[in-house]
């Protein structure tokens, strides 16, 4: 149980968790392209003991692999998890009381103390200029915080158990920021944050925000936790740390007396600044646009304190070891809020809100011999108007009939699903409404349309294993490639207009219906710019499929047509190109890339972690 980070971090390096760079680095691109490389050939954590303009050591990849973050948490990670789960299913302690008796003492743990009004003896006052300024990619508008805890207070119920922590990004530097003056919160909807600057809002008050940044890595990971009705970020922090949050104010901001660094300001109605771009874990970058100003008030720093920071992109990074502790952690919750449902698998290859999977039940009509979805769409309803499953664009739902489903077996799980759907049936849109900020796939922020792809019953098909004979020469289309068992990419000229699209895909589609053969086999076809890419990994299909398409906007389909308003085909065809509108991907800049070669060579503190892969 660490009372901080560097306790943490000393813990790490004893047991071969950590290493240091002692040699300077320089904040810039460097840092980042550094952490990058290590933690994709599964490296350890790394403590940036000397960073160019500041005089604050930084650590990353604290969270690079579930081994490690399961490390970290080792000594409290059980007890707060029969915790997390008597708070979904209470029952358990009324029926068995003494087993859980170890709960109770972990929960002792979850409320948060409050100290003294006043600072912490060992916080001195700082600037924003003195913190190490991280700038991840080359066309990021400036430095951020990868790694806030943002704390805010309900106005009508002010006080530390109604308040929010959550890990909302922060724009230090660049844009039209006043250095030390100004920084930029970029948050986004269905986050606690907005209700609480709502209300202050209403009130004609500024908001007042502290960012809290390192402090034990329990803090951190509670910043991004989705909990139950009821549990704080706070006395959460306290269960896993084993170790009461402690807190106090100053100037009327909460001060966690075991963060590094905390940063206090206010954001005043009405008040925005353009924000962005950032290299985001979708792999492509947040455009800028205008998000929440906050003025800085004053910013402090505990002796030794180190900056955590993380590095985001095209998944898989850091952040997926978040995605892997949640969902340990929370088990079965999404059992206790959905009633029917049994699997939610937020997709990280295809950056999380882009893609759900889903099994849930079929209990309406057991009587009936004929099997089709029914339940499946009250639960996909659910699902869909449920915190940040919300965010969803894609969702592929069924239930499990005389055989196991694992949501994690992507490629399985889709060909179950082919397998099984009536296309002419069982696909639902819902068009003109919210999908995550991150995604630039919609037709503008935050706005864009939905699917739902629910399949259940007897097996309708058998799936093509290989390019059939009547796709192998199409009009307009080159280099068919198996992606998946039932998936076909075709590769396409450059996407111009969608006017042009329409036109190109019902020539396509045409075509396909005149060839002699079954198409039947194939109910999924991608028209891509390179189908050898699409079909190159699973990984490569989901993230292409479902980060670069608008059901709405482009999901065409083969003898398509509406009845009774509902739209149905005999192959769907999903235009996967990049579009005009689209924000670019994440491409790192050589030059850097040339440069950090020297910490990777022979002799150098990351030697062993010379950019290739172990095979």
């Amino acid at each position: 149980m660490y009372q901080n980070l560097e306790e943490c971090i000393l813990d790490l390096e004893k047991h071969g968790h950590l290493i240091r760079i002692r040699e300077e680095v320089d904040p810039h691109l460097e840092m980042a392209a550094i952490h990058l490389k290590v933690y994709e050939n599964g490296g350890p954590a790394l403590l940036f003991e000397n960073v160019k303009g500041s005089e604050f050591p930084a650590v990353s990849n604290l969270f690079g692999t579930l081994e490690r973050s399961k490390f970290i948490f080792r000594k409290t990670w059980d007890s707060t998890q029969n915790v997390v789960a008597l708070r979904n299913d209470p029952v358990k302690a009324l029926k068995n009381p003494f087993k859980h008796a170890r709960t109770g003492l972990a929960a002792s743990k979850a409320l948060p103390w409050k100290k003294r009004s006043g600072l912490p003896a060992d916080f001195n006052e700082i600037s924003i200029s003195e913190l190490p300024l991280i700038q991840h990619w080359p066309d990021d508008g400036g430095a951020f915080v990868t790694l806030p805890q943002v704390y805010s207070e309900d106005a009508d119920r002010p006080g530390i158990m109604n308040a929010n922590l959550g890990m909302y990004r922060v724009q230090l530097s660049g844009n039209d920021y006043e250095l030390n003056r100004e920084i930029g919160l970029h948050y986004q909807i269905h986050r606690g944050i907005g209700v609480h600057q709502a209300k202050a809002n209403k009130k004609g008050e500024p908001l007042k925000v502290s960012i809290f940044v390192g402090g034990p890595p329990a803090h951190t990971l509670s910043a991004v936790m989705p909990l139950p009705e009821g549990l704080s970020e706070m006395t959460f922090a306290g269960m896993l740390a084993g170790r009461r949050f402690r807190y106090s104010y100053e100037d009327g901001y909460c001060i966690s007396h075991d963060a590094d660094f905390v940063i206090t300001g206010e954001i005043y109605p009405d008040e925005t600044k353009p924000e962005g771009p950032f290299g985001d874990h979708l792999g492509y970058y947040s455009l800028t646009h205008e998000f929440p100003l906050m003025r800085v008030h004053k910013v402090y720093a505990r002796n030794k304190a180190v900056w955590p920071f993380t590095v985001v992109g095209r998944p898989p990074q850091e952040d997926t070891s978040f995605g892997d502790l949640i969902h340990e952690l929370t088990g079965d919750a999404i059992k206790q809020e959905i009633p029917g449902v049994k699997e939610v698998h937020a997709v990280d290859a295809a950056g999380v809100h882009p893609l759900l999977l889903a099994i849930g039940s079929e209990r309406y009509t057991p009587y009936q011999q004929v099997k089709q979805p029914a339940e499946l769409l009250t639960i996909a309803n659910r699902i869909l108007g449920t915190g940040q499953l919300s965010l969803a664009k894609y969702l592929f739902i069924t239930a499990e009939d005389e055989q196991p489903l694992d949501t994690h077996d992507e490629a399985a799980f889709f060909r179950y699903i082919l397998e099984r759907i009536d296309l002419q049936r069982d696909i639902h849109f819902q068009t003109n409404t919210t999908i995550d900020t991150l995604d630039y796939s919609g037709t503008g922020l935050n706005t864009g349309s939905k699917v739902v792809f629910a399949a259940y019953g007897d097996k309708k098909r058998e799936l093509c294993e290989e390019v059939p004979v009547v796709l192998k020469e199409l009009p307009g289309v080159t280099n068919p490639r198996l992606v998946i068992p039932g998936v076909i990419a075709v590769q396409g000229s450059a996407f111009s207009t969608y006017e042009q699209a329409e036109e190109e895909i019902k020539a396509l589609s045409s075509a396909i219906q005149q060839k002699e053969g079954d198409t039947g086999t194939c109910p999924m076809i991608l028209l891509c710019d390179d189908s050898d890419f699409v079909s190159n990994s699973i990984a490569d299909f989901v993230w292409v499929t479902f980060t670069r398409s608008n059901p709405s906007h482009d999901i065409y389909g083969v003898n398509s047509g509406y009845e009774n308003k509902h739209w149905g085909c005999d192959n769907v065809i999903i235009d996967v190109r990049i579009k005009p509108h689209h924000a670019p991907p994440l491409i790192a800049d050589e030059s850097v890339e040339k440069n950090i070669r020297r910490f990777f060579e022979a002799g150098a503190d990351l030697a062993d972690y010379n950019g290739k892969k172990e095979e």
